[in-house]
């Protein structure tokens, strides 16, 4: 079979495929790893082995390969920048002639996301109350339209917003498909509804904000954030809160995970509780682990797991009387620069 032949054939496979000079150079490459790469085929013709791959790895192996004239593999080489984000591929290597080199890529499957068994218990439980947040919308939706008072009307309304952010929340736990909603999120907006929702209680406690409102806007799943803070809050009133503060703030030099961030953002339930009991301050954020005879051990569980998800923390501080919970999300790095330039510092 021709060189031609040989080429025309090697078009039509799936395999990534591509021939290299002895300066490592490509002369050619097949339409399944220009796909593959996201590359034109003319653009990628002429270019570095190191510079199609982006890993210098392979590039020192096919030198040696071709030096020593014998095959090489590479294996989960990281293709990093790729359309679809870092996908990793196996590299075989395998000298034509003393002067050329073919270059055979092989994508290997994605792997599977590892479920948390936080999670796994939560699709469980998603199951069973998205019926009952039906039945309870549409109950305040036929209520809204006969009630004739606005604050009636508005509190209806209220139920119906949560009842659809929860079934939101809990079709995203049974589907696992990651389809949450980011963009940017008013910390101090959360807190209003949170205020909202606390004075909705059928005894409310006193609220008190405390905000700082030079505090930027975060990229993040409104939704699932509002859910830590609410999460939060009723925490505090099932421990016999009387006064409830929100508060935020800026605060610097936090290690977030294994982190050292400059500055970071603070939001504050405080609450004038009877506070976190002994026996559960070492496991308090662990799944069915809670300090109430009655309680299920989940909402603290599931707000540690959110705030990972967007990058931050969930601590809290606890004595009879004072108990701070915080949640700590990452300053977007040109508001982190605006902070650290105008040496603000707040307590």
């Amino acid at each position: 079979m021709s060189e031609h032949e040989s080429r025309g054939w090697a078009e039509q496979m799936s395999t990534g495929l591509a021939v290299v000079d002895g300066q490592l150079r490509v002369q050619w490459i097949n339409s399944a790893l220009a796909e593959l790469l996201g590359l034109g085929l003319r653009h990628a013709q002429g270019q570095l082995l190191a510079e199609l791959l982006a890993d210098a790895g392979v590039a020192e192996q096919a030198a040696r390969s071709l030096a020593e004239q014998r095959s090489v593999q590479c294996r989960g080489v990281a293709l990093s920048g790729m359309p679809a984000g870092e996908q990793r591929v196996d590299v075989a290597l395998q000298p034509l002639d003393a002067h050329r080199l073919l270059v055979e890529v092989h994508a290997l499957a994605e792997p599977v996301p590892a479920v948390s068994p936080l999670s796994a218990t939560l699709r469980g439980f998603a199951h069973e109350v998205k019926n009952p947040l039906a039945g309870l919308r549409g109950a305040a939706q036929l209520l809204q339209r006969r009630l004739d008072d606005a604050d009636m009307q508005a509190l209806a309304g209220m139920v119906m917003a949560e009842a659809d952010r929860l079934t939101a929340l809990a079709n995203r736990l049974l589907h696992h498909d990651g389809a949450s909603h980011w963009g940017p999120v008013n910390l101090h907006q959360l807190l209003e509804r949170l205020s909202d929702l606390i004075q909705a209680e059928p005894s409310p406690p006193r609220l008190r904000h405390d905000y700082d409102p030079s505090l930027p806007d975060v990229h993040g799943d409104a939704d699932r954030l509002q859910q830590v803070m609410l999460n939060l809050a009723r925490n505090a009133i099932e421990a016999g809160a009387q006064t409830l503060t929100l508060r935020s703030r800026v605060e610097h030099g936090v290690r977030l995970g294994d982190r050292m961030l400059r500055s970071a953002l603070r939001l504050d339930v405080m609450d004038d509780g009877s506070g976190v009991s002994p026996t559960v301050r070492d496991t308090l954020f662990e799944p069915l682990v809670s300090g109430r005879v009655d309680g299920t051990g989940l909402g603290l569980a599931l707000s540690r797991e959110i705030a990972h998800e967007h990058g931050g923390e969930l601590r809290y501080v606890s004595r009879p009387g004072e108990t701070v919970f915080s949640l700590y999300l990452p300053l977007p790095p040109r508001a982190g620069a605006a902070v650290l330039s105008s040496g603000r510092s707040d307590g």
